[in-house]
């Protein structure tokens, strides 16, 4: 049983800091709330530079509880847990908490104080042990997840344990869960976290990361020659110095402009057509108060809004899109637009190219994937990038470090991503945040450091799409429109999650870059084979092994369905089918992952590319000559002891010949032969299917 704590803090006064000196993140020279202010923003303890920052609104709380939980937050915030509580506690459990977590914790006492008075209950103290299982009960029956009301409960006993930290204790009961045990208050166990989130869908990823590499490489010299000229014309603007002959140019411009009825350049502003008046200034010499003042007396206000037109910048355009420029001319008013959407583009693409998590990928600097020497013989080696991982960071003591710590293993970076980088490295100042919101909130929204926040680059993403749709359907290329996710937003947590479901299931490629994939897992692999198992490694196991479930579980109902089965691996392909309904509606975790994967009867890999199913065992492969543990799917051999197909994949071999022979009528000469060629094969193969194919009701399997 945990020991009750004793009372042991002083009463804070109405100027006291909320925060103490030793607990503010290094480099922050801000303000800080004072004890009596009606809100107690965090960011003074925050270090991580993509993570939103925390506010405490003290108004939401209900008047009766107001103070007495004010009191007990700021007892949360300068203490800690007693070790001889953490004794006793899972390890998980840390003597204090992160920025967000506090916020979180702090929230979770509003809604209680929210539940006592609507219940008539003014004071902690009427909070009783028997309240508190009424509302713990409350909580379970409520419909959130398990994990959340676990966290839920924990918050409560922080609650219970600083009110009697704090200098004047309340009293508030102790919760049942901490004598009865929590079981009894959580409602039953449902996936959660990153590995319940659904992968992006494959017909929607595929041309989003298209027009995201495609952004980077194609465009983004365009968007930053633009975007350079863009700002020095609007420099330029800003110190013209209005003279007669400034005057003179305008008016010259403008009569031109009037006598050939041509467009005036213009722009939006706040939803309206408006004169385009930096573009303007720079483009004639005149001061902006000129061009402002002469465009309304001589009536151009109105006339811009008949003839609206645009306002090119001077920059060659070198990037195409279907084999023809992608753009005439950058607009003066788009340059800011594309900046925005080219940074997006950048982070999709190490985002998902790398397996990291946003958070991490948010606080990469310039430098941090430099070149690699060549060895002595000649050789490069592969990009590797140095991060920050903040999720996992803890200080001697088991705490949350917010600044985080340099990853001991570094990422893998194929060059997509490579290019991606040095793209944001252009965009940022040598050792800056590559997401610095400097360089990326081109309007300076928003005061002080750090990077654009992950929930901000989850909003980003969502515009990137609507904007790359635009480009499509401007330009007809149907096909290259990308399709709304069936799972909804795209955000950016569900990236990890899409990059192991494609490795584990997509390995010859419908998507982009299917190709690098291999290449990646293997990096991947090689990258974290010294240390614990961390990065994607777990989300790896874990959709590699649902991938093997739903192969085994289909073929499983398809052969009690009547289907048939051919090939040299066709009983083992039946008897690890057998073996499915245990795992039907298993929740996998890791752990369940990796003892599905060193099972040898359940290796069976389902290829579609090569309308095959490999039944994988090492020493038949012919793929690698027996090399490694799994199949290498891309370099499938058709002759291997370790193929099976179903009638599902004859019927596959049929309709590909007849698209051969389809395409042998359109090309002459031995090019059509070899096509023809082709189709035969594959008819042949399909034949031979069903001449050899068994079942479970003929009784030959």
């Amino acid at each position: 049983m945990t020991a009750t704590p004793a009372p042991a803090r002083a009463l804070p006064g109405p100027d006291t800091p909320i925060i103490p000196a030793h607990r503010i993140a290094g480099g922050y020279a801000g303000p800080i709330a004072r004890y009596a202010a009606p809100a107690w923003p965090l960011i003074p303890m925050n270090a991580n530079p993509g993570v939103t920052h925390s506010t405490i609104h003290w108004p939401t709380f209900p008047d009766p509880f107001r103070e007495e939980m004010r009191l007990a937050a700021w007892t949360l915030i300068n203490g800690e847990l007693p070790a001889v509580f953490l004794r006793e506690r899972h390890p998980t459990w840390r003597s204090r908490q992160a920025p967000k977590a506090l916020c979180q914790t702090i929230g979770t006492w509003c809604r209680l104080a929210v539940w006592l008075t609507d219940r008539g209950t003014t004071t902690l103290s009427d909070c009783t042990t028997q309240v508190l299982d009424e509302y713990g009960r409350h909580l379970r029956d409520n419909g959130a997840a398990r994990i959340t009301v676990h966290s839920v409960l924990s918050s409560l006993t922080r609650l219970w344990v600083f009110d009697q930290l704090s200098g004047r204790p309340s009293g508030i009961g102790r919760p049942p869960w901490e004598t009865e045990g929590v079981d009894d208050y959580l409602p039953p166990a449902t996936p959660g976290g990153e590995n319940a989130a659904e992968a992006i869908a494959e017909q929607t990823m595929g041309p989003l990361l298209v027009w995201a590499i495609r952004t980077v490489e194609e465009f983004s010299d365009d968007i930053l020659s633009a975007w350079t000229e863009r700002n020095r014309l609007h420099a330029q603007a800003a110190a013209n110095i209005a003279t007669p002959a400034s005057r003179a140019a305008l008016r010259a411009f403008m009569d031109r402009t009037d006598a050939d009825r041509l467009p005036i350049p213009t722009t939006q502003w706040l939803g309206r057509t408006t004169i385009a008046g930096a573009y303007i200034a720079a483009l004639t010499g005149a001061s902006l108060s000129q061009v402002y003042s002469t465009t309304r007396d001589h009536g151009w206000r109105q006339a811009a809004l008949d003839r609206p037109g645009r306002c090119p910048l001077r920059v060659p355009v070198t990037g195409t899109l279907g084999g023809i420029p992608w753009r005439d001319a950058v607009d003066y008013t788009e340059a800011g637009f594309l900046m925005r959407q080219l940074g997006t583009a950048c982070f999709i693409v190490i985002a998902y190219l790398t397996g990291m998590r946003p958070g991490e990928a948010a606080g990469l600097r310039s430098g941090c994937c430099p070149d690699p020497e060549p060895d002595s013989a000649g050789r490069t080696e592969r990009h590797l990038i140095t991060s920050t991982v903040y999720k996992t960071a803890r200080d001697e003591d088991g705490n949350h470090r917010s600044e985080g710590e340099v990853r001991d293993a570094p990422w893998v970076a194929i060059a997509p991503v490579v290019n991606a980088i040095r793209v944001l490295e252009r965009m940022v100042p040598p050792g800056q945040l590559l997401f610095d919101h400097h360089a990326h909130d081109l309007r300076g929204t928003r005061a002080g450091t750090g990077s654009l926040t992950v929930h901000t680059l989850g909003t980003r993403v969502e515009d990137f799409i609507t904007w790359a749709n635009h480009e499509a359907a401007a330009r007809g290329l149907v096909h290259e429109v990308i399709p709304p996710d069936p799972h909804g937003r795209i955000g950016t947590e569900r990236f990890r999650r899409g990059l192991a479901w494609h490795i584990a299931r997509r390995p010859g490629g419908l998507v982009a870059l299917a190709i690098q994939y291999g290449h990646l897992r293997t990096s991947v692999a090689a990258g974290y084979a010294a240390r614990s198992r961390d990065g994607i490694h777990d989300l790896l196991d874990i959709e590699t092994a649902r991938a093997t479930i739903d192969t085994v579980a289909d073929l499983n109902a398809a052969l009690e369905d009547g289907l048939g089965i051919s090939g040299p691996a066709a009983r083992r392909a039946i008897k690890a089918a057998a073996t499915a309904p245990q795992y039907t509606g298993t929740v996998i975790t890791a752990r369940q992952a990796r003892q599905i994967l060193a099972n040898p009867h359940l290796a069976v890999y389902d290829n579609p590319h090569t309308l095959l199913m490999c039944v994988y065992k090492r020493d038949k492969a012919l793929c690698h000559r027996g090399l490694k543990d799994t199949p290498s799917l891309d370099r499938c051999v058709p002759t291997c002891a370790n193929i099976a197909r179903t009638d599902q994949r004859a019927t596959g071999l049929r309709l590909r010949a007849t698209a051969l022979d389809q395409q042998a009528g359109h090309v002459p000469g031995p090019l059509g032969e070899r096509l023809q060629s082709n189709a035969a094969r594959l008819r042949d193969l399909a034949d031979t299917h069903h001449r050899t194919r068994t079942t479970l009701q003929d009784g030959t399997a």
